[in-house]
């Protein structure tokens, strides 16, 4: 059933699909990781219903470029954009982002940021009935490497992937990341509650970036009670 929702306290809504997946803390986290400069010039891939669009466009003058294969994710962010009057900010492409390398030049963007799906297909991976639901957590229409291809094509030197993903998976991520000459500049680990295991990272990769890496104060997502921490309230508040 199709849902139109504030997006947080952002003074903008969003169309979602209580079918499908909406959007999560991930995007708010990575949105709140992003260091941005006014000029830069944007790109969100698997963009879903444009969550990080639609959170990112009034820190750039830019307009911010975002791109979702699922045709019916895409009609969901079409309708987010045209609902905040943002046509001339957002441009959302439904096509796939391994046909992004064909449409834009190498050396365009300032950053990439992407929300991936997280899950490897294999025997045992459990798939959900529903496709689309499918294609937005396992690796069926793009893998970790294709989004490192991705961007170190179109990536400005020393621009910018930022990326959300499971900590499960990080070993990849530095392997890809050292294959592509994106090289690791922030990274930013995420724990559900104290004295758990991290689930979650954020990482920031630079375009033949120099050497050097920055692990960030870590996040604490939830008290012991399971309610959100005061930090996570405050990134739900917008700019």
């Amino acid at each position: 059933m199709k849902v139109i929702n504030d997006l947080l306290d952002f003074n903008k809504k969003i169309v979602q699909d209580t079918d499908y997946f909406n959007f999560s803390l991930d995007s708010v986290l990575l949105v709140n990781f992003c260091d941005i400069r006014k000029n830069y010039k944007i790109i969100d891939i698997c963009s879903g219903n444009c969550p990080i669009p639609l959170m990112l466009e009034s820190k750039v003058n830019n307009k911010i470029y975002a791109c979702e294969i699922q045709k019916e994710i895409y009609e969901l962010g079409l309708e987010s954009i045209k609902l905040n009057n943002l046509e001339d900010k957002i441009e959302l492409l439904n096509i796939d982002a391994k046909e992004l390398t064909k449409k834009f030049e190498t050396d365009t963007f300032d950053l990439i940021t992407c929300n991936p799906p997280y899950f490897k297909l294999n025997d045992k991976s459990i798939k959900n009935d529903n496709n689309i639901k499918s294609n937005a957590r396992h690796e069926l229409l793009i893998n970790l490497e294709d989004i490192f291809k991705i961007s170190r094509k179109l990536l400005k030197n020393n621009g910018k992937l930022v990326m959300v993903h499971r900590t499960e998976r990080l070993d990849e991520i530095i392997e890809l990341s050292k294959k592509y000459n994106l090289n690791i500049k922030r990274i930013q680990f995420i724990y559900p509650k104290e004295n758990e295991e991290s689930n979650m990272i954020i990482i920031e990769a630079h375009k033949n970036g120099k050497e050097g890496l920055k692990v960030l104060t870590p996040i604490i997502v939830h008290n012991s009670n399971g309610n959100y921490k005061k930090e996570i309230e405050k990134m739900f508040r917008g700019w």
